[in-house]
This record gives C-alpha cells, structure tokens and sequence, in this order.
C-alpha cells in the first residue's frame, strides 16, 4: 500500500533553488498535487546548476520529483489569470521569489487569502520582508555567514562553509512542518493561515547552542575542526594502516573503559586533567595526542574490534565514495525525462506502506494538460 495521506492536497508553487523547492518535494512524496509555476524559458534556474545526472541538475533532481511543470508568465494577462485559477483550486500557496516581487502584480498573499480565507500561504525569504536586511539577496553560503555558522566551522584560524546547502534545507524542513501544521489547525477550525519563514530565522534557531554560548559565556565555542567542540574525545584517529575511525565517548562509563581496555592503561580515568568531559575538552590537545600514539599501535579491525565489544560508540570516517557504497543506505528508483536514476529512500519508515515518489518533470511538461484543466 502505498502512503499518501495528503492526496486530496492540491499545493500551487512558485519556486525556485532548494528552499521551496524542499518543501513542496516533501508534500508531493505525502501524496499531494504539487504544481510548480515555471518561468518561460529556462523555468527554475536550479535547473542549469549543472549536468551530472544524466544531463540533469543534481539539485532539481533531489527536490523536484512527483511535481507537475507548467510554464506560467504571471505579468501577463494571460498567466496572472490561470494563477488565479489554480489559486482557486489549491489549499497550499508557496512561494520563494524575491520579497515585494508578488505584491507589485497584486498577487501577493496577503491578497490572495482575502480572496480564500481557506488558502494556507507559505512566504519563504532570506531575511524576513522588513527591515534593512529584507532587500539583500540570501544565497545560502551567505546566511551561514550572516548566522555566525560560518564563524564556528572549520579548524583553528581557519574558517569553513558547511559542505551542504544548510540554511536552504533547513528553511525547507521548517517550512514544511509549519505547513502541516497550518493543514492540521485548518482541518480543526476550517480557517487558512498565513506564514511566514526567513532563511536567517530557520538557521538562526539551529545555532542556538553556539548563540548560548557565547550570549552567558562570553565566547563561542573553539572550531575544532572534525573533532566535537564541547565534547571530548569525539573525533578521528587514525590506525595502524592509516584508516580513519571517529570515537565519541558521551558519559563517564564509556571514559572509564576506553581508558582501561582501549587505551590500556595510558591514561587513568581518574586522571585530573581529563576526569569530567568539561577537563577533557579543555585539554583536548593533550587528549587527542595520547589517544592518537596508541590508535597508531592498532590495526583498524583491532580498534573496531575493541570498541565493539566495549560497547563505545565509533563511525567509520567515510569517503563520498565509501558512502554511495554504504550498506545501511536505502535506495529508490525515480523516473526522469533522462532515464531512471537512484536517489536516497525517504527517511521516515512507515509501518505496513510503501514510499511513492513521482517522476522528475521535464520543463512544462504539463503545460497543456494544467492549462486545459484550469481554463476550461
């Protein structure tokens, strides 16, 4: 069986990049109706990012799967009129497009819900729509500047970017929860709702600890590179033959046995300089050097071996390469104007169905089936 408790959702969206695009993927793999409002021409620039699946974007390809493609011009007479007609029809409006850009064609949300109460609108920005910050293109590497992300990334003097899009997918996830919800207060009180979501504000709230520190601490936490800034020891070490294996020692117990059997005696866990995790962390260097001179004496298995049976939880420090091969990765099969290609499953398992996704369309694929649909 397959899961599609949003099915008689019908989700107009005007999107463009990850943001949007994320949310309105996830509601189309819930079983939605999901019609994506394309420019003419090259439709959502996400498109030409590059070509390597298939000759595809591998961002379009990721957040666009089970959507429907229609070419719409909405300054014109013509497109503004079959928006209006899908509007008409939809429970969900999204929207991503530089703030005020909707409102000077009167067809902002703020108008739209006056014309259907019932209509759950969902305004995606970089930095809210007021203030000074509210005109400034938000890429994404530019929020993680903005947020201090940026700042708390990397090893030493030396600064790093997060290696993925975060502050879009982070802004895509909020806007989706928020988007159930709004459908689950409107399923209650049979009223629509308005929101809003800035891309500053979804990173802003996933950098509370870092904030926190700094704001009743004085200062940030250290970058430490791959290595856990408030936790030690968590990080890699290498083995014997040069083999990567990242340990995270989270309480007390796990300290005192990696200490007697691991580390066989070369630091005791009473030690005063790394008896507490706030000690360990403080010496980390110290730490980090001891841990790194026994790794060297191991082989990988034997390492993994005695982490194992001492129960210490350890990941294998992977390659791109190591994880498309991984084992535990769950892969599915998608459909797509070049062929079929495999992507990651959806996360969420549920019990008894069976995940659904639709193909990735081509650009305005469903011109002529959405226009005489709606304009009939």
């Amino acid at each position: 069986m397959k899961f599609k408790p949003l099915q008689e959702i019908i989700v107009v969206s005007i999107e463009q990049a990850v943001s949007a695009p994320f949310a309105s993927c996830r509601l189309a793999d819930a079983g939605a109706r999901v019609i994506k409002i394309e420019r003419e021409g090259t439709g959502d620039f996400a498109r030409q990012y590059d070509e390597v699946v298939k000759g595809q974007s591998t961002y379009f390809t990721w957040l666009n799967r089970g959507k429907e493609s229609v070419r719409v011009d909405i300054k014109s007479d013509e497109g503004s009129s079959l928006f209006l007609k899908l509007i008409a029809e939809a429970d969900v409006f999204i929207q991503n497009l530089a703030p005020g850009a909707l409102k000077k064609l009167n067809l902002h949300s703020e108008k739209l819900r006056e014309i259907h109460p019932q209509l759950i609108t969902c305004d995606i920005s970089g930095y809210g729509e007021e203030g000074e910050y509210s005109e400034m293109k938000a890429y994404d590497n530019l929020v993680q500047a903005e947020t201090g992300l940026i700042d708390v990334t990397g090893a030493g003097d030396v600064r790093a970017k997060v290696g993925i899009s975060i502050a879009d997918i982070s802004t895509g996830m909020h806007a989706y929860s928020a988007i159930l919800e709004a459908l689950i207060h409107r399923k209650q009180s049979e009223e629509g709702v308005a929101i809003k979501i800035s891309m500053f504000d979804a990173m802003a709230d996933w950098m509370m600890v870092p904030w926190l520190h700094q704001k009743y601490g004085g200062e940030a936490p250290a970058r430490t590179g791959v290595h856990h800034a408030a936790i030690a020891p968590y990080g890699p070490f290498k083995t014997a033959s040069g083999r990567e294996v990242m340990i995270g020692i989270q309480n007390e117990r796990e300290w005192v046995r990696f200490c007697d059997i691991l580390l066989e005696g070369a630091i005791s866990p009473e030690d005063e300089r790394f008896s507490k995790n706030s000690l360990r962390v403080k010496n980390r260097e110290e730490l980090n050097s001891i841990i790194q001179r026994k790794f060297k004496e191991l082989s990988y298995n034997e390492v993994l071996d005695e982490l194992k049976k001492q129960k210490i939880a350890y990941a294998n420090l992977n390659t791109m390469a190591q994880f498309e091969e991984h084992p535990q990765l769950r892969l599915t099969t998608i459909a797509s104007p070049a062929g079929d290609i495999q992507m990651a499953d959806r996360p969420a398992i549920f019990s008894g169905f069976e995940s659904d996704f639709g193909p990735i369309p081509a650009l305005g694929e469903h011109d002529e089936k959405i226009k005489k649909e709606f304009e009939e």
